[in-house]
């Protein structure tokens, strides 16, 4: 019997009473913290058409927040740029083929990643896990904040266009894109693929596979804490950021993913405020969502709205 996917599923994710105040509290911390923004070039990496700088930021905790950004040797003006968001276990590629398109184009890699691993590296499994029982202490609130700063970043650069910035990523870094649309302004465009960070609390129901399986996990060893762990996820949960999303953004899901439910997908979409948003669900697709079909999709999404 075929699998049929609820695409008018109602998550168990609550928004806290606290929730905008919360995020509000830790914008404004990640405000005190001085950016001190580095681009190092990277001659081995770049090529005749291409400019790679190895990057690096501050971000809260006294963590040093690293990244690849990537330029067209030949531009004339400021230019749109789009800041790409990595999935759980991925390191941050090299994007240069956004670059080829015109873009100003950062890559982040936030704690635990490439050199930003240095200060914080709880590993894969445990990244999903660590202090999750408080939610100052729970790892995603450094990680969001990372992600957040990619933005800082590129607002320092004199070549970018600061009305002109689109994010974008799968999985993890679909759910991270969520979460940037929602909480920075500056964003103008955003592309979701396959959203992780999204409906925890179905999802460790709904799916059986890691990474959500780590709280399973976790809770079968520490079952007295599964209030305190429903109370954390909440706050981190992109279902209760999506009616922050104002800007142009499209969600692509997999109707087969059994990494990233798609009945979350469909959730969150429900709960985006934007007037123009689209979903892209692709049938016979696991958590790839459809990768290779919706690449082009993408790329025409950001031209039209970073023109």
């Amino acid at each position: 019997m075929a699998y049929t996917v609820d695409e008018n599923y109602k998550s168990k994710a609550r928004k806290p009473d606290d929730f905008d105040e919360y995020w509000d509290g830790v914008l404004a911390d990640a405000a005190e913290v001085p950016l001190e923004p580095e681009a190092v070039p990277e001659a081995l990496r770049s090529s005749d058409d291409i400019e790679v700088f190895q990057v690096s930021y501050n971000s809260v905790d006294n963590v040093r927040i690293a990244g690849w950004y990537c330029l067209p040797r030949e531009r004339t003006g400021p230019l749109a740029a789009v800041m790409v968001v990595p999935g759980y276990q991925s390191d941050p590629p090299i994007t240069k083929e956004w670059a080829r398109r015109g873009y100003a184009t950062l890559s982040v890699a936030p704690r635990g990643k490439l050199r930003s691993n240095r200060q914080f590296n709880p590993g894969y499994p445990g990244l999903l896990t660590y202090g999750i029982v408080d939610r100052n202490a729970y790892s995603y609130r450094g990680f969001y904040v990372d992600a957040w700063r990619g933005i800082d970043f590129l607002l320092s650069r004199d070549e970018v266009d600061s009305g002109r910035i689109g994010v974008t990523g799968s999985s993890q870094g679909g759910g991270l894109t969520i979460v940037a649309a929602a909480m920075r302004r500056e964003v103008k465009a955003a592309a979701a693929g396959a959203p992780y960070l999204t409906g925890f609390l179905d999802s460790i129901e709904l799916t059986h596979t890691y990474p959500y399986q780590e709280i399973n996990d976790y809770l079968r060893l520490h079952p007295e804490s599964r209030g305190e762990v429903e109370e954390t996820l909440n706050y981190f949960d992109g279902i209760n950021f999506a009616d922050k999303i104002t800007c142009p953004i499209i969600v692509n899901v997999g109707l087969q993913d059994n990494v990233c439910p798609p009945e979350t997908g469909f959730a969150l979409f429900d709960k985006i405020e934007s007037a123009d948003k689209r979903m892209y669900p692709y049938d016979q697709q696991g958590h790839s969502a459809g990768r290779a079909e919706h690449a082009p999709i993408i790329e025409a999404f950001f031209a039209r709205h970073l023109a």
